[in-house]
């Protein structure tokens, strides 16, 4: 075992790259075919100086060090500049080198490339030095005096602790260049910093587009960083058109201030406009399981004071904190062909990302770890994921649970049996957590009514044949049930039962006769409080709607594990087509198909965005009367308070208040908030209390799968290799 101490010091005179006569180099290394190293990006310079150092642990010295450096290029292909390599049998021991490498290009070699710096110091270690401790080999090591940075596997670098957030309000853009044959173009915008991206909406047919989106970034370099921004012509059937990018040097920013930035896009025409500020970081960390803040008297005392009700109105984005015990997990996967696995877990809460160690070939680990994350968003969940490390290639997934912060017990050992990518269905194992959640109670229910926080973009969004039904028969349903509700008011009228015609005739004239405005939120209190009455006598309907959506669901893991085969593309298979063809009477598909005006691999993608709209138009449909319902039936209790105490607040106010002044009011405030908050975020305070009400399908996938017999909490197994 030897330890490789790696300054990476400066480039010298390396090649161009880009237009402007410059590059965008970072460096790379790699050992024995795998990636052990990705440095920053230093922008717009052809001698840049890195100062970074690192430190890898190798089992031999035969394999030499392969040093590549590339010219980042977002949203394209980034371009080789020279590569080198350094032998390390022939360094000498515990002394550092200084080491000059040529870099050259093997299809090119009389071309000169320039040159890097390095300084290399192998030291002979004895033993194993895989310190359960450390974040390893497929993670970020957290800096500090005495720890440098350890670069892993990009697939899970999130699991560095980030020093600060990157708040970014997308407002608008102007004079824009026409990309369409109508002189207009769909615009939208593409951020990204390090791993972190996110898509903004398409504007259609506008020179001039307003977003008003917010989203965060995370902050991993104390002095600060680049997000790189470009802007896209949205265009069915074909690629997507460039129309700009733009740089944001966070370094010139200060802190704990918003700062506003015209950015003129290079390469296009055009300005956009942000906001941006930079924040210091959240109580965000990881520690092992003797040393946690809410055993800790005095700590827990501090933090329940925090986020206590005469706090409610201190920084409202502080919703809460959550502690989460990574304890073990038993009867894993064995996912290497010895039978064994290397797992390690990923514990995610919204865009907020950290993991343990990896417990090399062992089926039972037992990680003993403590995150705590700050809480944004009390209807947020959080995911727990399994994965096996895998030297060569990208871990492999074991199971995962989806947890709602809401259903959480306060500090009950528990085991959770582990879950198919999707949530559908099971998977072998379980895992054994331990969860608190403190929160304002007010500060939750204030941040209900604002934006829900859309995730990082992951992975694009894929046809699915079963899903596509799937989200038919859903939809289906949502219309099965007005119709029978219209069916039910018209046997009233047409005296099927006397009795019921009766009394609706009765209750008709009464409630016309002394109708107020007022009691239109009062008769919305009516089903919450019959259901509430339901279900505390545990006469409770819900879960024959839970199992019917349960069923539409039984078959998706198998249709997801054809489609990852190719993920996000449409198999020409011509049954699909067919289905989808004689299901939906899409003749306009049809002609688009049948055109020759087109080529074959334009008409696929065309298919495929029309399906994936579809799709999508279907699940949002769906979801939006699933949750409907799911506000009234008390799915989420904490959603069903809050919307019994806004009812209530709703009927005082309009029965004290003329209704003439209300809307006064209403149209006061839409005129002068423009002129007031020039850059304000619209939102819609129904549509955001709805967003975190949970669809059917979303209470399938956070529903617990029940034990077998033998996992208690406190009953460990004996850790068994194999």
């Amino acid at each position: 075992m030897y330890q490789l101490d790696i300054m990476l010091k400066k480039g010298n005179n390396l090649a161009i790259r880009d237009r402007g006569g410059t590059s965008d180099p970072y460096v790379k290394f790699k050992i024995a075919g795998k990636e052990v190293f990705r440095s920053k990006t230093i922008h717009k310079n052809l001698n840049p100086v890195w100062d970074e150092k690192i430190t890898l642990l190798v089992d031999t010295l035969r394999e030499p060090l392969y040093v590549k450096v590339f010219d980042y290029d977002f949203g394209l292909q980034d371009d080789f500049m020279g590569s080198a390599y350094v032998y390390l049998e022939s360094l000498e021991h515990q002394r550092s080198l200084d080491v000059t490498l040529d870099l050259q290009d093997p299809q090119y070699p009389d071309h000169d490339l320039g040159t890097l710096d390095l300084a290399i110091t192998v030291t002979p270690k004895e033993g194993d030095l895989r310190d359960p401790t450390m974040l390893l080999r497929r993670s970020w090591k957290r800096s500090s005096k005495h720890h440098q940075s350890l670069r892993l596997s990009d697939v899970h670098r999130k699991a560095q602790l980030w020093r600060g957030i990157v708040s970014i309000s997308l407002i608008e853009a102007r004079g824009l260049q026409p990309m369409d044959s109508n002189g207009f173009s769909d615009p939208y915008v593409k951020f990204r910093m390090g791993h972190q991206k996110y898509k903004s909406k398409t504007i259609p047919k506008t020179l001039n587009p307003q977003w008003r989106e917010q989203f965060d970034f995370h902050l991993y370099e104390e002095h600060g960083g680049f997000i790189d921004i470009t802007m896209w012509d949205k265009d069915t059937g074909k690629r997507d058109d460039f129309m700009g990018r733009c740089q944001i040097d966070l370094c010139q920013l200060t802190r704990e201030h918003t700062h506003r930035l015209d950015l003129p896009l290079e390469e296009g025409e055009g300005m956009l406009v942000l906001l941006v500020t930079l924040t210091a970081s959240a109580a965000v960390s990881i520690s092992d399981l003797s040393i946690n803040i809410l055993d800790d008297p005095h700590e827990r005392h501090q933090i329940m004071q925090r986020y206590s009700l005469l706090k409610s109105f201190h920084n409202i984005k502080d919703v809460g904190l959550v502690q989460v015990k990574v304890i073990r997990a038993e009867g894993l996967m064995a996912a290497d062909v010895t039978g064994k696995s290397d797992p390690f877990c990923v514990v995610e809460l919204s865009n907020d990302r950290l993991q343990t160690h990896t417990v090399y070939k062992n089926l039972n680990p037992e990680w003993n770890k403590v995150f705590t994350f700050n809480v944004k968003d009390i209807h947020a969940v959080l995911e727990v994921t399994v994965y096996d490390e895998d030297r060569d290639r990208s871990a492999d997934f074991l199971g995962k649970v989806a947890i709602p912060l809401l259903n959480i017990h306060n500090g009950e050992r528990k085991a959770y049996a582990l879950k198919s990518k999707e949530l559908t269905g099971p998977t072998k194992g379980v895992i054994f957590l331990e969860i608190d959640v403190i929160y304002n109670a007010i500060k939750a229910g204030m941040r209900t009514l604002v934006p829900i926080e859309q995730k990082y973009i992951e992975e694009e969004p894929r046809v699915s044949k079963q899903l596509l039904l799937q989200n038919f028969n859903r939809v289906r349903r949502c219309i099965m049930v007005l119709i029978n509700a219209g069916c039910y008011i018209n046997s009233c009228f047409e005296w099927e039962s006397p009795q019921r015609s009766i009394f609706a005739f009765v209750l008709f004239v009464l409630v016309v006769w002394n109708f107020e405005l007022y009691m239109i939120p009062l008769t919305l209190l009516l089903p919450l409080v019959w259901n509430y009455i339901l279900v505390s006598s545990g006469k409770d309907t819900r879960q024959g709607d839970v199992q019917v959506v349960e069923d539409l669901m039984e078959d998706e893991d198998e249709d997801f594990d054809k489609d990852d085969k190719v993920p996000g593309s449409v198999r020409p298979d011509s049954h699909i087509l067919e289905d989808m063809l004689a299901s939906w009477h899409f003749e306009w598909i049809r002609v688009m198909v049948d055109s020759e005006r087109k080529g074959f691999m334009n008409k696929l993608y065309a298919i495929q965005d029309v399906c994936i709209s579809v799709q999508n138009a279907l699940d949002e449909v769906a979801s939006y009367g699933e949750r409907i319902k799911n506000a009234f039936n008390w799915t989420v209790p904490f959603l069903s308070w809050l919307a019994i105490v806004a009812l209530c607040v709703a009927t005082l106010v309009i029965y004290f208040i003329p209704l003439r002044y209300l809307v006064l009011a209403w149209g006061v405030n839409k005129f002068t908030k423009k002129l007031r908050d020039p850059y304000t975020i619209d939102n819609n305070e129904l549509l955001d209390f709805l967003s975190r009400v949970p669809s059917d399908v979303q209470v399938v996938q956070y529903r617990e799968l029940k034990l077998e017999p033998g996992h208690s909490p406190n009953k460990r197994k004996k850790n068994n290799p194999g």
